[in-house]
């Protein structure tokens, strides 16, 4: 049941809104988020420019670190394969074929969560739930892998020191 539903709202995102002009530039804000780069940018010029803050600036490089080992973890433990749809398929590479959860939903929600209160919260929560709809939206993840990025994002943001 939820695997229908999960290639079902894949399909919706595969097959519609996909000019030309928004697919190109997903491929490419999606490579921001390989491996957390874009929030690695973002602690480290934190860090540097905002002496008062950097503690949260470099809390968010150790918890997006956590984030992707606890990441990897799970997806190695779950095993769940990237979706395969034949008639749209995906618009990205990507590094495994392991899916579950989305690497990029959860680096972008342990920065969402922990930048909060430092950065204006529209632009920020834009440009990670961007980052985090840009896999299911390229045919890399399905739908719940972008939501359990999301949580398990969170949960790290929060237990990180």
């Amino acid at each position: 049941m939820l695997h229908r539903l999960d290639v079902r709202l894949l399909r919706l995102l595969r097959a519609h809104g996909h000019p030309q002009p928004l697919e190109r530039a997903a491929m490419r804000f999606t490579r921001l988020g390989e491996h957390g780069a874009l929030w690695y940018a973002i602690a480290a010029a934190g860090a540097l420019l905002d002496v008062r803050r950097r503690p949260l600036y470099l809390r968010l490089a150790r918890a997006v670190f956590a984030g992707q080992v606890f990441n990897t973890l799970t997806k190695v433990a779950i095993g769940r394969r990237r979706p395969m749809l034949d008639d749209l398929p995906a618009l990205t590479p990507t590094v495994t074929t392991l899916s579950y959860p989305s690497a990029h939903a959860t680096t972008s929600a342990v920065a969402a969560t922990l930048l909060r209160d430092a950065l204006p919260q529209t632009p920020l929560y834009i440009c990670a739930g961007a980052m985090a709809l840009s896999r299911p939206y390229l045919g890399v993840h399905y739908p719940s892998d972008t939501i359990g990025g999301v949580l398990l994002g969170g949960a790290v943001a929060r237990l990180v020191p």
